[in-house]
């Protein structure tokens, strides 16, 4: 496992090295939005989202000030725009009540907004913070399957394998490095991985080779 781990960081480091996220954001409070409209919608659809609402919303205090019902229009192309909009209202209105306006640093605090779970607080923490977090959504963890990183059946008991398997130095990156894998080249329903060059350490790619 440990020589796969370095192998893999190996090819990463060497062929993405620039690895971040694709949403387009400026400031703390953009990645939050950012990050609670994503869940189940692309990354895409988010950025052509969210230029609109943060002109209509430059900050977290104008958002705070915005009900469920002022969000809903803006937001409603995205997925689950009903709750969404519920979640960005409340989430704004606890941020200024009770963390005097700023995106609070630590997962624990995170969570407690609402709209804002696991991977959305670990996503925050570890892009805005540089906290050596790993953000596990599905593509994180159909890569860490796949790639033998990890063999947890939750992606709870996947952030903890992958924790152990990158040094705390490289789990910011690792997250976007096994998500655009994931996006991209390890997708969910056809695997390119006759273009992959993550084959030859990849568990599954070298089990299905064995068969043959």
């Amino acid at each position: 496992m440990r020589k796969r781990y370095l192998q893999i960081i190996d090819w990463f480091g060497r062929n993405m090295p620039q690895a971040e996220s694709e949403l387009n954001f400026e400031s703390p409070y953009q990645l939050i939005v950012a990050v609670i409209l994503s869940a189940q919608c692309t990354d895409r659809r988010v950025n052509m989202v969210t230029p609109a609402l943060f002109r209509r919303y430059p900050d977290i205090r104008s958002l705070a000030e915005a009900s469920p019902e002022d969000i809903f229009p803006i937001i409603r192309s995205i997925s689950y725009p009903n709750s969404k909009a519920a979640h960005l209202s409340g989430m704004a209105r606890m941020v200024v009540s009770d963390f005097n306006g700023e995106i609070p640093q630590d997962i624990d605090s995170l969570m407690k907004l609402p709209g804002v779970g696991r991977k959305t607080a670990n996503v925050v923490s570890s892009i805005i913070y540089s906290e050596p977090v790993i953000a596990v959504d599905t593509h994180v963890f159909r890569v860490a399957h796949r790639l033998g990183l990890s063999n947890g059946k939750t992606p709870f008991a996947v952030e903890k394998d992958l924790e152990k398997g990158f040094p705390p130095e490289l789990r910011p990156k690792a997250h976007h490095w096994l998500i655009l894998h994931g996006r991209y080249v390890c997708t969910a329903r056809a695997p390119k991985c006759g273009e992959c060059g993550l084959a030859p350490f990849c568990k599954t790619h070298v089990a299905d080779e064995r068969k043959q």
